[in-house]
């Protein structure tokens, strides 16, 4: 019997074989299929509840596998798993197109739609009804019978080319070791991390020595703290190159061809650009938005980012008479120039922040706002010994979700951190489904002699992650593809920075900010240097986030037919926000999983714009209180727990009172 063919609660891991899975999406695409068929077949009158309600239910035995299956693939993935990856994911597009070029289908939806106005549908059906409507417009519903046929092959090739660039990069971070067997090269490196590097050299089966990889909590370290500069430029290099050897690894031609495509398949429905399309379903709504909103924020940036630079290079040619400051001195200088005028360095602040104790610091945040508490069970089945599982509850000990959490980088991990869902939430008969949701992280393993202890940067990421988190967990909708963060793109990212910021306040940090040997809360002189140093090269930081989506926007949001040189049209792009000299061997656009694999194409500057939303609504709880009830529960139930069930900006003003305002964001970074 196939465990995945069974109804299931939580995902049968246990019971799971690779075999099961191609037989398994088959097998659902077949019945979402007879389901399909239903819906069109039906003799009576279109109506909501018979054609948009049905659509929006069917499929769910294919949303669940697909959900374990692609999880899997993003976080215990090994060669096998990715073939089948291969060969399933242009089925499922194949499948989805199959539903959004029904032509019987869309003659029903098309029907129900053009009577929206007589239907008296609450806020909620009538989001639903507008989205189905456009997932069939804009994806080909009015096509001609030819123009189709070429929508369906760009979205196989889509489907194929983006797992390959993704496998790609996985690979190339694999790939790479610095196997270092003299302890003079570690030079400037922590014990806590040297440890680390000899450990990681065991597990890989080296006889002696130390290990460097491409993993962050490897690679991040080295980078701040090693004073071997030649090293630093082989890890930089190779980190900078991933994917950019022109070997059987290389990118180059799949980022060509999938920027190419998708600006083909927006010609074909009718878009200017990839962009056009992708944008029409933002809070910015248009290329020209995107581009006046990060140049706004470039024209504010760039003078600091210059001058914070300049204090950068001085610092280190008078430190260590470096005449140019190179991409692998950044790290390295810039750690060294916040320990002097700060005296501050993340070896300080790491004892105070134990995994364990952020993962509870977190936990009792999410309690003080939002009523929740977290119980750790053993009985739910993992993919990997090192998942930790969850069941959340409410004050009134109503189960509200079940929480997955991965922590530490593997071989068959992608690099990054994440948050997806097993399940989704929505209502049906009477019942609240619940939601399974997951944060996937890449953080500093524990060592013989320490335990797990995080960088700040860590602390911020676990923080923003499970921001994502809160957002799956409490959602609380009808409808499953209005659920948690299904939202706007650009607004997804606002539970996430939120809260971020409680990691900078001494009442949110003295709940967990404690030594991990003495007990010690953290010491108020930290907090204060914590905050102090918050915003720290933040014109370098504005610009660097700044660069990456408008290289997004370049590949993106204009004709890429005649790009043929994809480090030449990167180093364009970039001409305006670099600081660095260029380095020919190196290119950004063949490892931006996030554009190119994820789901940012043409929504990469949504990380600046959830800057301006978060910065807003931040500035509400400071007002009141970080740990105001009335301002927590506005935000849980006009943000957290309503999806996408309305526009982003009638929720947000629903919460704030007012639309948000760039000057608290400005404020925030010193940019003012």
């Amino acid at each position: 019997m196939n465990p995945l063919l069974s109804p299931f609660d939580t995902a049968p891991f246990s019971q799971i074989k690779n075999e099961h899975f191609k037989p398994a999406f088959l097998q659902s695409i077949e019945d979402a299929r007879q389901e399909i068929d239903a819906i069109t077949l039906n003799t009576d009158a279109p109506s909501f509840e018979n054609t948009i309600e049905a659509l929006e239910f069917s499929g769910q035995q294919l949303d669940r596998i697909s959900s374990v299956f692609f999880n899997l693939n993003s976080a215990e993935t090994n060669e096998e798993i990715q073939n089948i990856a291969q060969e399933i994911s242009p089925l499922l597009s194949e499948f989805g197109n199959d539903i959004t070029l029904n032509e019987a289908l869309f003659k029903r939806v098309k029907s129900v739609f053009a009577k929206k106005d007589s239907l008296d549908l609450n806020a909620e059906q009538d989001t639903l009804l507008d989205k189905k409507y456009k997932s069939f417009s804009r994806n080909g519903a009015n096509l001609s019978e030819e123009k189709k046929i070429r929508l369906r092959a760009i979205d196989a090739k889509l489907a194929k080319l983006k797992l390959t660039f993704g496998e790609n990069v996985l690979a190339e971070t694999n790939k790479y070791q610095l196997h270092l067997t003299d302890e003079a090269d570690l030079d400037g490196l922590p014990e806590g991390e040297k440890e680390a590097a000899a450990q990681l050299a065991v597990f890989k089966g080296k006889v002696d020595g130390w290990l460097i990889t491409l993993d962050y909590p490897s690679y991040i370290p080295f980078m701040k703290y090693a004073k071997n500069r030649k090293l630093r430029k082989e890890l930089s290099m190779a980190f900078g190159s991933k994917a950019f050897h022109n070997d059987k690894l290389d990118n180059q031609k799949n980022v060509l061809e999938i920027a190419k495509l998708r600006y083909e398949r927006a010609n074909l429905l009718g878009y200017k650009t990839h962009a056009n399309f992708v944008l029409e379903e933002r809070m910015a709504e248009t290329p020209e938005k995107v581009h006046s909103f990060l140049n706004e924020l470039l024209e504010k940036a760039k003078p600091a980012a210059e001058r914070e630079f300049q204090q950068l290079e001085n610092f280190a040619k008078k430190l260590d008479g470096i005449e140019r400051l190179e991409k692998w001195d950044s790290s390295f200088y810039s750690e060294k120039l916040k320990q002097k005028l700060f005296n501050l360095d993340d070896e300080k602040l790491k004892p105070y922040f134990k995994l364990e104790n952020v993962i509870k610091g977190v936990f009792k945040v999410a309690e003080n706002l939002f009523g929740l508490q977290f119980e750790e069970v053993n009985d739910i089945e993992k993919y990997h010994d090192e998942v930790k599982t969850y069941k959340v509850y409410d004050n009134d000990k109503n189960f509200v979700s079940l929480f997955y959490a991965d922590f530490h980088p593997r071989a068959g991990k992608r690099g990054g951190a994440w948050m997806t869902s097993f399940k989704s939430q929505w209502k049906r008969n009477e019942k609240n489904v619940r939601p399974h949701i997951s944060n996937v992280c890449n953080f500093t393993p524990s060592t013989k002699s320490k335990p797990s202890l995080l960088t700040f940067n860590e602390v911020t990421t676990l923080f923003h992650e499970f921001g994502h988190g809160l957002h799956g967990m409490l959602a609380n909708t009808t409808y499953p593809s209005l659920s948690g963060t299904s939202v706007f793109w650009d607004f997804v990212e606002l539970p996430s920075q939120v809260l971020e910021n409680w990691c900078y306040e001494k009442e949110a940090l003295e709940l967990f900010a404690t030594h991990y040997q003495t007990g010690e809360t953290i010491p108020m002189e930290l907090v204060k240097k914590i905050k102090e140093s918050a915003t720290f090269q933040e014109g370098m930081q504005t610009l660097r986030q700044l660069s990456f989506g408008l290289l997004d926007m370049s590949w993106h949001g204009t004709n890429p037919t005649d790009i043929t040189n994809v480090k030449q049209h990167e180093d364009e792009v970039f001409k305006n926000t670099s600081l660095y000299p260029e380095t020919s061997e190196t290119c950004m656009s063949t490892a931006f999983s996030h554009i190119f694999q994820g789901g940012y194409s043409s929504g990469y500057y949504s990380y600046k714009w959830a800057e301006v939303l978060d910065a807003d609504a931040f500035a509400y709880f400071k007002e009141k209180g970080i740990f105001n009830k009335e301002v927590a529960t506005k935000f849980k139930d006009n943000v957290l727990s309503k999806g996408g069930t309305e526009n982003p900006m009638v929720l947000y003003k629903r919460f704030r009172g007012s639309e948000p305002k760039v000057e608290a964001l400005l404020e925030r970074a010193g940019l003012l």
